[in-house]
């Protein structure tokens, strides 16, 4: 597949040019032109470059990419040593953050939704990235975080009464903890995110709204590779995903 199509298809299917960010979407290092073998990975570190070169892909397509609003502009350090070798092997990177966030499908959110079983009710939050929904049937936060473990292969943070009803959830993958607020108005039971700050646990006793913690790597695994499997199955790519391991 050529590139630039390639890269057309992304920006369209994931309306990358809707949505202020922090940092540019879209094609970020330019490689080959030819792409047969996609690799897909939450984050653009070292590690996942060096094993999308040992398994000889042509792109690489992540939803944490590089520059980012505010960092040193200088190419040194570890920015040095990552674009050095993506330009070596004439690798291009793919980055998509916020639009993978929100897609319908293919988003983080939506990915993570479905593997937790919860059915998608509303939205909430800038660009409506926050999600809202219910589960089957009431359980206990307790349990529930449990099927988080389970599913995500990861113990959260939980923040609340074990045995408090829950049904109704609001989500938001990655570095959301801000939004806890805004899912408290929208009226859930329990707000999950990847990450908690030092006031989470206050705004969760005060609100009486359960929060979990359950891994910014963790929560964001599954837009990447569900937008892998679809380039694959509508292009005839050749798709991998590659797990770094990441606890945050």
């Amino acid at each position: 597949m050529d590139r630039k199509e390639l890269e057309l298809y992304l920006n369209d299917l994931l309306q990358a040019a809707r949505f202020r960010d922090y940092c540019p979407n879209g094609l970020q290092v330019q490689g080959r032109e030819d792409v047969t073998h996609i690799v897909t990975g939450v984050t653009a570190s070292l590690a996942l470059i060096e094993a999308a070169i040992d398994a000889r892909a042509d792109a690489i397509l992540v939803h944490h990419g590089y520059f980012w609003k505010g960092e040193d502009a200088c190419i040194v350090s570890q920015k040095h040593a990552r674009l050095k070798r993506l330009l070596a092997n004439d690798l291009n990177l793919f980055a998509y953050h916020l639009p993978l966030d929100a897609h319908p499908a293919f988003g983080n959110n939506a990915q993570l939704g479905a593997l937790l079983g919860i059915e998608p009710k509303g939205r909430f939050g800038d660009d409506e990235l926050g999600w809202t929904g219910v589960l089957p049937q009431a359980t206990t936060l307790a349990a529930f975080a449990e099927t988080v473990a389970a599913r995500l292969n990861r113990v959260p943070l939980v923040l609340g009464e074990a045995d408090r009803p829950v049904r109704t959830v609001g989500w938001c993958t990655g570095g959301a903890q801000g939004w806890f607020e805004a899912a408290v108005a929208a009226g859930v039971d329990v707000y999950l995110s990847g990450e908690a700050s030092e006031q989470t646990t206050h705004l969760a006793r005060e609100s009486g709204v359960a929060y979990i913690g359950a891994g910014h790597h963790a929560t964001e695994r599954g837009g990447v590779q569900a937008l892998g499997n679809h380039l694959a199955e509508r292009f005839g790519l050749r798709h991998t995903f590659i797990d770094i391991p990441n606890p945050v």
